[in-house]
């Protein structure tokens, strides 16, 4: 049994899916805990609105479902913050005035842009595209510390204009094992996104052998999620997970509780 520990409900910008249905899909799926990880981004303005969401109200409603359903699956609060360089004092201050489970740090915008638009394609290569994400990538997680695994690393190959055909580990090997290295030593995990695979890409994030890499260094904490915004993309293509995860050197994922890792055997 596993744990989906990424989806996102109404409180996203980007989502108008009920907590309650999200459960539901996970209890009926047999996994054995969710961690809603709704949108923390901070000077993310998208249409008029900001990519943030009331977190008291968040902690009423996602409190009631750990309550409702505590006999039958496991519900996390978690959130997903975008990393920007200069929010680490922000960031600081937010995910300590409660008590989340889990702090999922991804990467949306580089250099205020979203790769989710063409327009950040234009004018260059992926590979030049992927390379300063990946620079923009390490120089976030220099700056904010307040988070407990990576999200989705490999995320702008979702959106490149050949996705996959530019990027492998192999030709961004430097910049990638500086990341991985930094995660490691300040006791920081990684996630698998099996929202890759969802978009059309041969692996999910990242890369399996970002992922060997990964292991290779001693890192140790894995989250799996699917990065759902949809009850039925809850534990997208999870029944791949195990074959990815022991091909790469793991035999255990990881939970958060209380922002503590919880090693589990798959």
């Amino acid at each position: 049994m596993l744990s989906d520990c990424h989806m996102h409900t109404e409180f996203s910008l980007d989502s108008e899916a009920d907590p309650n249905a999200m459960v539901e899909s996970a209890i009926a799926k047999g996994l054995h805990g969710v961690c809603i990880t709704d949108h923390e981004d901070k000077d993310y303005i998208s249409e008029g609105k900001q990519w943030t969401f009331d977190v008291e109200r968040y902690f009423t409603r996602i409190g009631e479902l750990k309550e409702k359903y505590q006999d039958r699956i496991s519900v996390g609060i978690g959130v997903e913050i975008g990393l920007q360089p200069h929010l680490g004092e922000y960031y600081r201050s937010y995910v300590r005035q409660k008590p989340f489970d889990f702090v999922i740090g991804s990467v949306h915008l580089i250099k205020t842009r979203d790769p989710y638009y063409k327009e950040f394609f234009q004018g260059r290569s992926d590979r030049e595209a992927y390379e300063e994400t990946f620079a923009e990538t390490y120089e976030n997680i220099r700056n904010i510390e307040d988070f407990d695994v990576l999200g989705h690393l490999d995320y702008v190959t979702r959106y490149g204009i050949h996705q996959a055909k530019e990027y492998s580990y192999a030709g961004f090997a430097d910049i990638i094992d500086e990341i991985l290295r930094y995660l490691i030593e300040h006791g920081k995990g990684l996630e698998l996104n099996t929202g890759g695979l969802k978009y059309g890409l041969p692996y999910a994030h990242p890369h399996m052998d970002v992922l060997r890499r990964y292991r290779e260094l001693g890192g140790e904490i894995l989250t799996i999620g699917s990065d759902a915004h949809k009850t039925e993309h809850v534990a997208y293509d999870f029944q791949k997970v195990p074959e990815i995860l022991e091909s790469c050197g793991f035999h255990y994922y990881t939970e958060f509780v209380s922002r503590k890792p919880v090693f589990r055997k798959f």
